[in-house]
């Protein structure tokens, strides 16, 4: 870890992955669809799926970052993205990796409201300025992330 980065690692997102399990089983919550926000939340909802037991994974991608602390003015949904036909009366963990302002998960859950029975969410990184408080949460910091999956520059 730098001073001025976190850097989760990949045998440190394995033991992410575990915590969340666990709060999520400790909690009671039995979720039966993950909906992974691409691409961030891609790998937790793969590993949160086979560790809660739940088959049913979708992805909802929601574009907010353009670099390191670059954002659009809102987020943006691009393609894929499930019908609400397919929330309807489910019970739904949202996973991404990260809640730096919150405004993805916010607009996720919104997009959920009013088609699924119950709505969490889980993620490996929570900031205090996030608009919304994930349900769970693997470790909060105030840095800047780099993850496993996006830390290697592209074309190196």
């Amino acid at each position: 870890m730098t001073d001025d980065r976190e850097v989760l690692t990949w045998t440190a997102f394995g033991e992410a992955v575990d915590d969340l399990a666990r709060q999520v089983r400790a909690d009671g919550y039995q979720p039966d669809l993950v909906l992974s926000v691409a691409r961030g939340g891609l790998a937790l909802g793969m590993g949160l799926g086979y560790a809660l037991g739940v088959k049913d994974v979708a992805v909802i991608n929601v574009e907010l970052y353009t670099g390191v602390d670059e954002r659009l003015p809102a987020p943006v949904v691009r393609p894929p993205t499930p019908a609400p036909v397919e929330l309807e009366g489910r019970t739904v963990l949202v996973v991404d990796d990260i809640a730096d302002t919150g405004l993805t998960l916010r607009h996720v859950q919104q997009f959920c409201a009013g088609h699924v029975a119950d709505v969490r969410s889980a993620v490996v990184f929570e900031k205090d300025r996030s608009v919304v408080r994930p349900d769970y949460a693997w470790r909060r910091t105030e840095k800047w992330v780099d993850f496993a999956w996006s830390a290697v520059p592209v074309g190196s």
